[in-house]
């Protein structure tokens, strides 16, 4: 006699490799690039503005901070979401971002730099930085990075 299992739904999307948040926020990308192929015209930066105006206050405060920051330290980067995500492009690519820790229930957000940022330096650099709180200190230090990142 063949033995037949039955399986939950809940027990199929246990695992497959990737949790819930991050399956969100690879949707939320595939909608992202969706709308870019369709030629939707949409103001990039009232989204991002968007999304940090729904994240908790503490991340929320933080973003909106930073994107100032960005926006007196290098104003040629173009605001656009990445991953549901404020990010912030130079010449059509992801120059850095702001990743939210309570989006992916981590443990503080992030702030980091992609392969265009102009931070080598040796062997061996860091490319992202945890941020739990935006102290006079940390600014400068961001403004610093940003500087050289789109230099």
């Amino acid at each position: 006699m063949a033995k037949t299992t039955t399986t939950s739904k809940a027990a199929e999307k246990s695992y497959d490799g990737f949790t819930e948040e991050e399956r969100g926020a690879m949707k939320e990308r595939a909608r992202e690039l969706k709308a870019t192929s369709r030629g939707a015209k949409k103001d990039e930066e009232a989204a991002v503005l968007e999304k940090i105006a729904e994240l908790p206050e503490h991340e929320r405060a933080m973003a909106e901070r930073i994107h100032e920051i960005i926006k007196a330290n290098a104003p040629e980067l173009k605001p656009k979401l990445w991953y549901g995500m404020p990010a912030y492009y130079k010449d059509g690519k992801n120059l850095c971002f702001f990743q939210s820790a309570d989006k992916f229930k981590s443990r503080y957000a992030t702030f980091g730099f992609n392969d265009p940022a102009n931070l080598d330096d040796g062997a061996m650099w860091p490319t992202a930085y945890a941020l739990t709180k935006l102290t006079p200190t940390v600014e400068k230090q961001l403004a610093t990075l940003i500087q050289k990142a789109v230099s």
